[in-house]
């Protein structure tokens, strides 16, 4: 679609090319060309669209991804109600996506547009999954009056838990945060409750009207959030955004999505819960960061959370940078589950003769006979299709699961349903999936994708309910890593801190 300036009393005014006034006089051109505008000024008598206001208060969203006509779009444009905005800018020569951050060359390229008709119409290729943003593509804000939520008695919490000692001293920091410009670290072990930690954080962010976001790397953590936060905090809008996600709740003042959502927000929230914040993809991505800056507002907090937080975040805390507090020792008192490794010998060599080693096979011959379910997590995609027809010999209701899987979801729940005996996973499920009654084990713990971190997490999985405290957590090897031990000794020393 081309674009239109044209005068209004002195200014630039914009429209589309079907909505333009007849009498324009320059020719339509790409959006990218029109020369600098400003939006008109508010109406105040202007009978503005609530749904509208809903769906792109607080985001930057294409002009598909909304659901009023182009016609009335327009009219709220001409009435200072929204703004169009570049997609794609270009800063001293270089180009910038004005959705995600993205400012890397080989992340960017062109086609010939049908829309706008140039032969070369330069797109971010970085958040594509999203929908093209093109340099013909404006990108829509909203201008006009905020969402109001200041029902204070709808965001009342329904939780009567307890918390431990450690839990109680993060709540209360966290509590204490909420409403201040500022950081703050909540380093706790896998397994402390950190869910429970923000319940009142939250709460006194609601009631104060304020808009809440967690945002997570994995859609999984996503999925098993929704539920629990629907729980206690039943008076509450809240949505659950994800890849794929049918959840439309525009204008919810509770929002729970991973972090990719967050380049669709602009200035919205209040406060900002950044859950595994050194998980991939957001630690290796640094336009999610990005993305964390432009969706909270002036004056919000933001709230790390981690088991296992990276260097550069443990010196700022060192050096007083970083607000920071830690919990040491899991909700229910216990210790964390302390990895044994057991050296399995060339055991990608025993695969491709279809066979596994046979430590691992007594592994889960051991986990049938005693009825416990667990989880065999290996390093590739590849390895697990080779593994699952093995052990479905075994019992045709083991399955295996990965991130590119259709069928992820419906495997995941079946496993926390108990129905799933052993679920092959790769490191997708390393973090925020919480099954009681439930081992652990490696295969291949000295393959590089295993690092400190993800071995971390993934010894977490085990021994997380009251009832089942201690667990069992095995990293089956071909050669000890450098990973494999920092991994051990980072679980020993916060059991040590917590007096285990």
């Amino acid at each position: 679609m081309k674009f239109v300036s044209f005068f209004v009393d002195g200014k630039t005014r914009i429209a589309p090319e079907p909505s333009a006034p007849l009498d324009h006089h320059p020719p339509p051109a790409s959006f990218y060309n029109l020369p600098d505008f400003d939006p008109p000024p508010l109406n105040e008598d202007f009978a503005f669209n609530p749904t509208l206001q809903a769906e792109l208060a607080g985001k930057l969203l294409l002009l598909d991804e909304l659901s009023p006509s182009l016609e009335e779009i327009q009219q709220h444009y001409n009435n200072g109600y929204i703004q169009y905005n570049k997609g794609i800018d270009d800063e001293q020569g270089n180009w910038k996506c004005n959705r995600c951050g993205n400012c890397e060359p080989h992340m960017f390229a062109s086609f010939s547009c049908y829309r706008c008709k140039e032969p070369q119409c330069v797109y971010c290729r970085n958040c594509i999954m999203m929908g093209r943003v093109n340099q013909c593509t404006p990108l829509v804000s909203w201008i006009g009056p905020g969402l109001n939520w200041k029902n204070r008695n709808s965001a009342l919490l329904v939780w009567d838990g307890m918390l431990s000692p450690a839990q109680e001293k993060a709540t209360k920091k966290l509590v204490g945060k909420i409403g201040v410009r500022d950081e703050l670290l909540i380093w706790a072990v896998c397994g402390a409750g950190k869910t429970e930690v923000l319940f009142q954080g939250i709460e006194k962010a609601l009631k104060d009207g304020q808009r809440v976001c967690i945002a997570t790397p994995r859609t999984d953590v996503v999925l098993e959030l929704i539920p629990r936060l629907r729980k206690v905090f039943p008076g509450v809008t809240l949505s659950g955004l994800y890849g794929g996600s049918k959840d439309k709740m525009d204008g919810a003042q509770l929002i729970l999505s991973t972090t990719h959502q967050l380049f669709r927000f602009r200035k919205a929230f209040d406060l900002i819960i950044v859950d595994e914040v050194d998980a991939f993809p957001f630690s290796y991505d640094k336009t999610l960061a990005h993305a964390v800056q432009q969706a909270k507002r002036e004056e919000a907090l933001i709230v790390y959370l981690s088991a296992t937080p990276d260097r550069k975040m443990k010196k700022r805390g060192e050096h007083g940078e970083l607000s920071s507090v830690k919990i040491p020792k899991r909700y229910h008192g216990f210790p964390l589950p302390v990895p044994r490794f057991l050296w399995c010998g060339h055991w990608k060599k025993r695969l491709k003769k279809n066979k596994l080693p046979q430590n691992v096979m007594s592994w889960i011959s051991h986990q049938m006979e005693r009825n416990r379910q667990g989880f065999l997590f290996v390093p590739s995609v590849r390895t697990l299709e080779q593994i699952v027809p093995i052990l479905k010999e075994v019992n045709p209701l083991i399955e295996g699961v990965h991130a590119e899987d259709p069928d992820r979801k419906e495997k995941v729940m079946r496993f926390r349903n108990g129905e799933t005996p052993i679920l092959v996973t790769t490191t997708i499920l390393e973090r925020g999936v919480t099954v009681p009654f439930t081992d652990v084990a490696v295969l291949g713990a000295e393959e590089e994708i295993f690092s400190e971190s993800a071995l971390v997490q993934i010894a977490g999985r085990a021994g997380r309910s009251k009832d089942d405290p201690a667990g069992e957590v095995l990293f089956f090897h071909y050669g000890k890593t450098t990973a494999m031990v920092q991994a051990k000794r980072h679980i020993e020393q916060m059991n040590r801190e917590a007096g285990l």
